[in-house]
């Protein structure tokens, strides 16, 4: 399902046509005032089917503000030609911030360094929690991911295939809250085929304050991986395109996971708490059904069977490619092509661990094999236990028993 609201190709358009626009010299004032009409233009072709959308609405306000700081003209020529770019170390970054925008050097300068937290979103879908729980749940429809006092995440997962309950993330929305001095308000929205490497206002940093770089975005490749970082709360956020759809994975101060006001409402996001049960899939059950079946059912009445392209081996040979130790991404990896048919899936799971290692704190922790779907800490196996390990133990209960 792709929105017909196309506000996010009127934001690249406009960044791509005023790369380094922040520095120019009067006498190039024309060409942006000439790309800032391109872009009204480009919002107001596609306001009809973008009335709900936030993104929509901020770029509108965004794009008046522009046309009086710039003193721009509304009529005028309306062709985006390409500005120049920014000479070697022009650049928006400023070595001078404040040291309230520099999480690390603010928060912590006489103690100890900050615990870091991860949480990642990938496949169909799958969810690794801010405690290093794993889950399968079906979530669809629009999802909180992270809520609190710093910034906001929001996931809209749709159906992969007609009539199946099978969902994968086609939504991407990331609100920065204005903080101090350092950031104003920014809002990042990513969609199938469109993962941009600016914010929705077009701005590839935090703004106008004094610590504007203390948050900005890097593409590191076009169109399939952007970076985000917020050095001012001591958070890293990855965005991929895999195939069609997206995944996410964060970095974040433990500190800055807690940080809410009502405290009854923290549970209310899956990064913190996870997917309610009854969103839940048992992965175990799924997976026994998998291999005997050599594809994957899931409960429900009359759905459409998945695809045939791959049977159990052929997928478990297909997964261990990319993933050869045979934890929950790989297992993931097998119920993503099994139940979907497709290959990207199976990518998705690899970059998923790749962020894994690069974002979390505890390199012990990387892999993580299968627990029960009881969330309770007294029923979970310890993370990085294997499950044959269990396997020995519960023979050697039995044989004590005899």
């Amino acid at each position: 399902v792709t929105s017909p609201c196309k506000i996010l190709k009127c934001n690249s358009e406009f960044w791509a046509a005023t790369s380094g626009s922040h520095h120019l010299g009067a006498e190039e004032a024309p060409e942006f005032c000439t790309a800032l009409r391109a872009y009204a233009h480009c919002t107001r072709r596609t306001a009809r089917t973008c009335r709900g959308d936030l993104a929509y609405h901020s770029a509108v306000h965004g794009i008046d503000d522009l046309m009086v700081q710039h003193n721009c003209s509304k009529d005028g020529p309306t062709s985006q030609p390409r500005l120049r770019t920014l000479p070697p170390g022009d650049s928006q970054e400023r070595s001078d911030s404040p040291e309230i925008c520099h999480y690390e050097k603010s928060f912590h300068k006489h103690s100890a360094a900050p615990n870091y937290t991860h949480c990642g979103l990938f496949g169909d879908p799958h969810l690794r929690t801010f405690t290093d729980t794993f889950q399968t749940c079906k979530v669809q429809g629009a999802w909180p991911l992270i809520d609190n006092n710093y910034l906001n995440v929001q996931v809209t997962n749709t159906p992969v295939l007609p009539g199946s309950s099978a969902t994968a993330t086609s939504k991407l929305t990331i609100i920065f809250k204005s903080f101090q001095e350092c950031v104003d308000q920014k809002v990042y929205q990513a969609e199938m085929d469109e993962l941009p490497a600016a914010f929705v206002d077009g701005s590839k940093n935090g703004g106008d304050k004094h610590g504007a770089n203390s948050l900005k975005i890097t593409e590191k490749v076009s169109g399939q991986h952007i970076e985000i970082q917020a050095k001012y709360i001591g958070t890293t956020i990855v965005v991929r395109q895999v195939g069609r759809y997206l995944t996410f994975a964060v970095r974040m101060p433990e500190e800055v996971v807690n940080a809410v006001e009502d405290r009854d409402s923290q549970g209310l996001y899956l990064c913190l708490r996870g997917c309610p049960l009854n969103q839940q899939i048992d992965f175990q059950t799924i997976r026994s059904a998998q291999a005997t079946e050599g594809r994957a059912r899931r409960k429900g009445p009359s759905l459409p069977a998945p695809p045939e392209a791959f049977t159990y081996e052929t997928a478990t040979a297909k997964c261990r490619e990319k993933l050869p130790v045979e934890d929950l991404y790989f297992q993931s990896c097998v119920f993503d092509l099994l139940t979907t048919g497709d290959v990207n899936f199976m990518l998705a799971a690899y970059y998923a661990f790749e962020d894994v290692k690069m974002l979390h704190s505890n390199k012990d922790k990387l892999h993580l094999y299968e627990r029960t779907r009881d969330l309770t800490p007294g029923n979970m196996a310890p993370t990085g236990t294997h499950p044959t390990l269990w396997v020995a133990l519960l023979c050697l209960c039995w044989l004590c028993l005899l």
